[in-house]
């Protein structure tokens, strides 16, 4: 891939001409593809025209443009043949009537593969822009994982959509640059995929924070003219010295990227003079012995900066990137990065695993190093796929993922494991496997006990000691930083939550069914228990009973559905619902609008009758009661807003009335406009309490010094009785307005 020398500037994007485009794109593919894989490019190329004929980018250009372009990225990239069709397609489904169906008939299966996992999910309305990123993003990655081409393809294409970002609207600008920085180059620097992360960077860096790209920019350009010459000295002196010591190489003067230097600042707190006073050097020779002979050469040149030199060529990055590194006291008193790698080497750290893609790979062994840590690293976010409960969860645990500053341990008989810094023996237990992680009670860290929740430095040796009966403890999520170790935990907690949710909702039923009827399940045919569980979408008794035990359904109200049904069905009498009724329902609730009784509980099992403090509903006002996890049944006024967001949920709606001779004191909330004189809510105060009845909160907002409003919540008998307090309020002098407060 060519990279761009340029300073990023976000503006609005030059028109740009799709025959010109795709006769750009022929002629690299020209350099690699045979004449028949061209055509089919061509052939694709008029496919996906067709399907986006009419269509416009927010540029103004024709949408055919924008594939022309991802396929030209990747062309750049030498990708094969399906790759680039899957790029001119990759837009076809999501924005155009065409189907998978279409795409697999015409250019084969593993192309409609491609196009597909490069989809976002369209057809299914999630609750929010979070939850919908969270699920494509997981969809994109479980078919990145059957081929690693779906997400080579996202990250072109997001690199096209950065590079074009300026005919967007401001907020959708940082929207699409913080997911840029915060997955797609993270992605790319998994990957190995130097020169496109860097590119994705800088994109984001220049929209997500422009003030701070601008200066910095700045700075960069006035500071470059000091350090040309002192650049072109070390590097002849490099040259030289490598010469001299027999070894023919390539010295490249590395500039520093602006995000790069930009992150060095904020996390080590540096100024920028001491970030961009340290001059980078890579030298690239022709062998990995060359490389360890270049290091002694630069070495015997300038006296190395102790603590400073990393070896990633015996042990490599989690991507696969190898190289020796080490820092240098240079001349004119200047630190000298210098990176040594061999040919081989340069290309996998520029592209990555792109850059010996096996196209039709028949076995793990003839896999690069690249390519089997990311294979590794695919496995993991499977297995984090299955142990997350849903697509948020697994979102963040694979963001944990995509920063990891390793630091690298030893197993007991000497294998090697990169872990994130910060790691501690938990999450070295569950990178071993997942059962060591589960039943770890305690490790050793170079032969002496550590705590689990101590951090690993990269050389030491690390032993866990496992028993059988053990299991993750709640408090790990607190420190562990693997995803895949959180994963784990969360899964196993839920599945040990879920079996003693079960155990509490069979017991609650049995109590209540016991109570209701007489006896227990034991003695309800098998035909009535499935006509329950058909009633509530249920393949099983253990999902009524996690329910009920997790406080969303409530037992008595499913005892009461089992006699319906049964009664209906003519193995039941009126009178075993009467029971159930009596025995449940408090004394002042009573009746039914649709002629079946209404139900509440009162104190039982820990469930409660509660009413609304939304709308704070009156005996004689319209009710209707709702079953919720943790208060019971609560009681709202039919008029309440809030009931409009649980009408989709019929299932748990309850019709109650009050009882005709109800006693006892009911909540209810007023507002009072009053003119901004002194005494007034003394007045008011005084009023209510002549009236009998209790103030159990007040809250005062003044409207631009004239009046207030003021907010009583009182305890009155029934609407009758709020009514004549409010009457007499009425009389008050200086007061404007009264109105009960309802949601």
């Amino acid at each position: 891939m060519k990279r761009s020398e340029q300073i990023f500037h976000v503006e609005q994007p030059e028109i740009s001409d799709p025959d010109l485009l795709l006769e750009d794109l022929c002629s690299e593919l020209q350099t690699y593809l045979d004449p028949p894989q061209i055509s089919e490019v061509r052939r694709a190329h008029q496919f996906s025209a067709r399907a986006h004929e009419g269509q416009q980018r927010l540029s103004g250009e024709p949408y055919i443009s924008h594939p022309l372009a991802v396929a030209g990225i990747l062309a750049e990239m030498r990708m094969n043949t399906e790759c680039i069709v899957a790029a001119l397609l990759h837009d076809v489904i999501e924005d155009t009537p065409t189907a998978r169906e279409q795409i697999a008939e015409q250019f084969g299966e593993d192309v409609a593969h491609l196009v597909d996992g490069v989809s976002k999910l369209t057809q299914i309305q999630f609750e929010s822009r979070r939850e919908a990123q969270a699920e494509n993003f997981r969809k994109m990655l479980l078919a990145m994982v059957q081929d690693i081409r779906v997400i080579i393809i996202k990250l072109a294409d997001r690199l096209h959509n950065m590079r074009t970002i300026g005919a967007c609207a401001p907020d959708k600008r940082r929207r699409i640059a913080h997911e840029t920085l915060e997955i797609y180059a993270p992605i790319a620097n998994r990957l190995g995929m130097n020169v496109m992360r860097t590119e994705l960077q800088e994109l984001g860096f220049a929209v997500y924070y422009p003030m701070r790209y601008r200066v910095l920019a700045e700075s960069v350009r006035k500071a470059r003219g000091n350090r040309r010459e002192i650049v072109t000295k070390i590097k002849v002196a490099l040259e030289e010295r490598l010469s001299h010591d027999g070894l023919p190489c390539r010295v490249v003067g590395r500039e520093k990227s602006l995000y790069s230097i930009y992150l060095k600042m904020r996390t080590k707190r540096l100024s920028f003079a001491e970030v961009f006073d340290v001059y980078a050097f890579r030298i690239v020779v022709d062998s990995v012995d060359a490389c360890y002979r270049a290091l002694g050469a630069v070495h015997n040149l300038y006296k190395p900066v102790p603590g400073k030199f990393k070896d990633y060529i015996a042990i490599p990055k989690a991507n696969g990137y190898q190289s020796l590194h080490t820092v240098l006291f240079g001349p004119f008193g200047v630190h000298i990065e210098v990176q040594m790698r061999s040919e081989d080497m340069e290309k996998v750290a520029e592209a990555g695993v792109a850059a010996h893609w096996l196209y039709k790979v028949g076995d793990s062994g003839s896999a690069s190093g690249t390519e089997k840590r990311v294979r590794e690293w695919m496995s993991g976010l499977l297995e984090m796929q299955k142990s997350a409960g849903n697509s948020l969860e697994f979102l963040e645990n694979v963001k944990i993922d995509l920063f990891p500053d390793e630091v690298y341990v030893f197993t007991p008989r000497g294998r090697i494991l990169a872990l994130p810094r910060g790691a501690t023996p938990v999450d070295f237990a569950y990178a071993v496997h997942t059962d060591l992680g589960n039943t770890c009670v305690a490790a050793k860290v170079d032969r002496r006990l550590s705590p689990l929740s101590s951090t690993l430095q990269s050389g030491q040796t690390v032993e866990v000691i496992a028993s059988p009966g053990a299991r993750p403890n709640p408090a790990w999520l607190s420190w562990v930083v693997t995803g895949k170790a959180r994963a784990n935990i969360r899964s196993f907690l839920k599945n040990l939550k879920r079996e003693e949710s079960v155990e509490l909702g069979r017991r609650l039923f049995e109590r209540a069914l016991h109570n209701a009827v007489g006896h227990g399940p034991e003695e309800i045919a098998a035909k009535d228990m499935d006509l329950l569980l058909a009633d509530f979408k249920c393949e099983r008794a253990e999902q009524l009973y996690e329910d009920i035990g997790l406080g969303n359904r409530l037992a008595p109200l499913l005892v009461r559905r089992l006699v319906e049904l049964t009664s209906a069905s003519g193995r039941r009498g009126n009178r075993a619902i009467k029971h159930v009724f009596s025995r449940y329902m408090p004394s002042w609730l009573g009746g039914s609008k649709t002629g079946a009784a209404p139900l509440a509980i009162k104190g039982t099992e820990g469930m409660v009758v509660t009413f609304a403090k939304c709308c704070y509903p009156l005996p004689g006002d319209p009710i209707q009661g709702f079953v919720t996890s943790g208060r019971g049944i609560v009681v709202h006024a039919e008029s309440c807003k809030n009931v409009k967001e649980f009408r989709n949920q019929p299932e748990r709606w309850i019709d109650v009335q009050w009882e005709r001779e109800i006693k006892g004191e009911f909540p209810v909330e007023i507002r009072v406009d009053a003119l901004n004189r002194r005494g007034v809510l003394a007045t008011i105060a005084a009023v209510i309490a002549d009236m009998d009845v209790n103030i159990n909160n007040v809250s005062i907002e003044e409207h631009d010094g004239k009046y207030s409003s003021i907010q009583f919540v009182i305890a009155v008998n029934n609407r009758v009785h709020l009514a004549r307090v409010m009457r007499r309020i009425r009389t008050i002098e200086h007061v404007i307005k009264i109105v009960r407060k309802k949601a």
